[in-house]
C-alpha cells in the first residue's frame, strides 16, 4: 500500500471510531454531565480517556497482529462465543441505529425546518450511498473524515461564544471537587462501548494493515481515535459550561440545542442541527459497517456482498424508526447491553492474548493486560448494577 494511502487508512479508522462514537447520545450526555458537575466534568473526561486509551490499545493490538476480526478470534479462544460476540454486537448496533437515524432527522428538522421523518429518509438515502460506490471503504474515510472535521469546526465557534471559564475548568480538571465514579463508566461505555470498540480495527483489518509490522500504525490510529472523540468531548463540555456560567437555562428536552442556543443564538441553533446531523450520519455508517464486519466471516456469500448487507441494515434502521418513531424504551435496553458488551468483548480479547499460536513474533505486554482486566472489572460492575437498578 502507498505512503498516501496508509496514511489516509489509518486517519479513516481513527476517524470512524471517533465519529462513531459521537452520536446523539454523546451530545445529550456531555451536556447533561456537565450541566451536573460543572468544571468537576473535566476530571471525568481526564479518566475516561485514560480508560479508553487502555480498552481499545488492548482490542486493536490483539486484532491487528493476528489479522482477524473479534468474532474469530473469539471462537478460536472459546468455541461458540463469537457468534454470541457477533450477536450482541450486530443487536446493539441495530437499536443503536434507530436512534441515529432519529438524531440525523432531527439535525435536519433544524436546518431546514422539513418533518423530522423526512429528514431521516433523506440520511438513510445519503448512508447508503456511500456503500454502493465503487471504492466503498475509501468513500467512507473521506465522509467521516470530513463531516468529523466540520463538527470540531463548529463547536470550537460555539466555544468562543460562550466563553467559559477556562482557568477554572483547567484547575478541577485535576482537582475535581466532586467525582462521580457512574459518571465515567457511562463515558467509556458511550465512547467504546458496543460495535464502537472494534470499528477501528476491523477498518484496518478489512484494508489490510495487520501483523506485527503494522503495530506503530495500530497504535497512531487508536490514540488519535481517541483523542479525536476526546477533543470533541472537551469542546462540548466547555461551551455547556460557558453557558451555565452565564447564568443560561439548559433545556432537559433537548440539552445540546440549548447550549448552542444560549451561546450563539439562532445561529448558533443552526449550527446544532449541522452538528447533530453530522454526529447522528457518521453512526449510521459506522453501526452498519461495524455491525455487518461481525457476520461477514461466518459465510463467503456475506463476505462477497456485504456492502449491500449493510445497505439492508440502514433500512431496517430507518423502516424501525418510521414505523415506531423514537424508540426511548428500546434505547433503554440497547444501553444496557451496550454497557455488557465492552467487558464481554474486551475480555474475550484479552483471553484470546494469552492463547498460544495466536500470533507470530508478538507477545501482549503484560501492562496492557493488567490495565485491561481493570477496565473489564469496573464495567462489568457498572452493567450488573444498571440491571439491578431497572428490575426495581
Amino acid at each position: 500500500m502507498k505512503e498516501r494511502s496508509l496514511r489516509s487508512v489509518i486517519l479513516g479508522a481513527a476517524f470512524l471510531m471517533a465519529t462513531s462514537a459521537v452520536g446523539p447520545g454523546f451530545l445529550t450526555q456531555t451536556t447533561v454531565f456537565t450541566t451536573q458537575l460543572l468544571s468537576s466534568f473535566g476530571f471525568v473526561i481526564l479518566v475516561s480517556v485514560v480508560l479508553d486509551i487502555f480498552a481499545q490499545l488492548n482490542i486493536w493490538r490483539v486484532l491487528t497482529v493476528s489479522g482477524k476480526r473479534a468474532q474469530d478470534v473469539a471462537n478460536e479462544t472459546i468455541p461458540g462465543s463469537g457468534y454470541v460476540l457477533a450477536t450482541l454486537v450486530a443487536f446493539g448496533g441495530l437499536v443503536f441505529n434507530v436512534g441515529n437515524i432519529a438524531g440525523c432527522g432531527l439535525g435536519l428538522n433544524v436546518l431546514f425546518d422539513i418533518p423530522v421523518e423526512v429528514g431521516a429518509i433523506i440520511s438513510a438515502v445519503i448512508g447508503i450511498t456511500i456503500f454502493l460506490v465503487k471504492e466503498a471503504g475509501r468513500a467512507m474515510d473521506l465522509f467521516v473524515k470530513i463531516l468529523g472535521v466540520v463538527m470540531i469546526g463548529l463547536i470550537v465557534y460555539v466555544v468562543f461564544a460562550a466563553q467559559p471559564p477556562l482557568v477554572d475548568a483547567a484547575y478541577h480538571t485535576f482537582v475535581p471537587t466532586t467525582i462521580d465514579a457512574r459518571a465515567i463508566v457511562t463515558l467509556v461505555g458511550g465512547t467504546v462501548g458496543g460495535y464502537i470498540t472494534f470499528a477501528g480495527a476491523h477498518r484496518l483489518i478489512d484494508a489490510g494493515i495487520f501483523g506485527t509490522d503494522a503495530l506503530p500504525e495500530v497504535n497512531r490510529s487508536a490514540v488519535t481515535g481517541i483523542i479525536l472523540t476526546a477533543t470533541i468531548r472537551v469542546l462540548l463540555f466547555l461551551a455547556a459550561l460557558g453557558v451555565v456560567s452565564m447564568g443560561l437555562t439548559i433545556d432537559a428536552a433537548n440539552p445540546p440545542a440549548s447550549v448552542f442556543r444560549g451561546a450563539a443564538g439562532i445561529v448558533g441553533y443552526k449550527m446544532f442541527g449541522v452538528v447533530m446531523w453530522a454526529a447522528a450520519i457518521t453512526s449510521v455508517v459506522g453501526a452498519a459497517y461495524t455491525s455487518v464486519s461481525f457476520f461477514k466471516s461466518f459465510n463467503s456469500r456475506l463476505e462477497k456482498s456485504s456492502n449491500y448487507v449493510i445497505v439492508g441494515f440502514i433500512v431496517v434502521s430507518t423502516l424501525i424508526f418510521l414505523t415506531i418513531g423514537r424508540p426511548v424504551s428500546v434505547l433503554l435496553w440497547a444501553g444496557t447491553i451496550n454497557g455488557f458488551i465492552l467487558p464481554v468483548g474486551l475480555g474475550l480479547i484479552l483471553i484470546a492474548s494469552r492463547r498460544p499460536g495466536l500470533f507470530e513474533n508478538y507477545r501482549h505486554p503484560l501492562w496492557l493486560q493488567i490495565a485491561g482486566w481493570l477496565v473489564v472489572a469496573g464495567m462489568a460492575a457498572f452493567s450488573v448494577l444498571t440491571l439491578i437498578d431497572a428490575a426495581r
